[in-house]
């Protein structure tokens, strides 16, 4: 049988349908024993209270059961670990198998929108598009990721101003900590009210607060949290540590602000010059379709060229954030 475009978007649409198919029967049921322990305490164990009809037990059997024998295949696998860490940090709410799920829907949805929509049959292109998709996830994860690090990093001053100040009204730690939960704004308190939670379900706070600073890969967290773990184990006035912890981390959440500000227009700069190429690219091949063809046809030459551009690109995008990223 002859391999046509056709034949390659019948293939794809149907790789698409049953991942999306799979996806939604594994939708909201992986969970390990703590995260199903502490959704609970969330919910106020309203599970506990809910009458499920027999027909609504037997599909979530099913569903669990479908969800278990993907989660067996690739749970355990390292990629899949590291997938698991990445969700946690940015608080997606998905399992490993529906974020496999999708990169493969990514990568066909931008398929079939470059090929039947934007290049009008340009396999080529179609394919390069399929290929940006397949990223796609792992980028918007990255994004929620720095952006709730950002955000908690310039929350943790007056996080810390309210430890203090709980300590010094006779507060214990663990006290302390919850009345942070519920007075600070996500996701600080959501993050500091899933330590309670683990302490009370019998986690060691220490190993809590490791969970804690596993989620939120935050230098200065790691400097609260070590100083937490001194205290417990040699004692002292854990209040003042925190308040001149919590005035140092103010003046470097300061300083990393007026940084931040500074370098945006090299950072913004490299983004435009590294995407300038592309975005040149497929405007000329939109105007004037397979006007980028000969560079994909030929294998002697076109396709080295396209290898070394790529490189540069990315080795010139890897140079200009290492200089706009000024550590503190």
């Amino acid at each position: 049988m002859v391999i046509t475009p056709l034949v390659i978007v019948i293939v794809l649409g149907i790789v698409a349908a049953v991942v999306i198919v799979v996806g939604v029967i594994s939708m909201r049921s992986e969970r390990d024993l703590v995260e199903e322990r502490l959704g609970r305490y969330e919910q106020g164990f309203e599970s506990f209270l809910e009458i499920e009809d027999e027909a609504d037990t037997k599909a979530s059997k099913e569903e669990k059961r479908a969800l278990d024998a993907i989660d067996k295949a690739i749970s355990k696998r390292p990629f899949a670990q590291k997938w698991r860490l990445q969700l946690a940090r940015a608080d997606i709410k998905l399992t490993v198998a529906e974020f496999a799920a999708a990169h493969v829907v990514a990568m066909a949805g931008f398929f079939s929108v470059a090929y039947f929509v934007l290049f009008r049959g340009d396999l080529i292109m179609s394919i390069v598009a399929g290929f940006v998709g397949l990223f796609a996830p792992r980028i918007y994860v990255s994004r929620q990721t720095s952006g709730r690090l950002v955000k908690f990093e310039e929350q943790l001053p007056d996080t810390l101003g309210l430890w203090v100040n709980a300590l010094r009204s006779g507060f214990s730690v663990l006290q302390a900590m919850e009345a942070i939960s519920r007075d600070a704004p996500n996701p600080t308190g959501m993050e500091f009210k899933r330590v309670v939670q683990e302490v009370q379900l019998g986690i060691d706070l220490e190993d809590a607060l490791e969970h804690l600073l596993a989620r939120v890969e935050s230098d200065d967290l790691d400097l609260v949290v070590t100083a937490v773990n001194v205290q417990r184990e040699v004692g002292g006035n854990l209040a003042e540590i925190l308040d001149i912890i919590s005035h140092t981390i103010r003046e470097r959440v300061k300083l990393k602000g007026e940084i931040r500000v500074l370098t945006s227009q090299g950072r913004y700069t490299g983004y435009l010059i590294s995407l300038l190429p592309i975005l040149v690219a497929l405007f000329l091949n939109t105007v004037q379709p397979g006007f980028m063809g000969p560079m994909f046809e030929s294998r002697t030459c076109g396709w080295p060229m396209l290898g070394i551009g790529l490189a540069l690109i990315g080795m010139g995008m890897a140079a200009i954030q290492k200089i706009v990223n000024i550590d503190i």
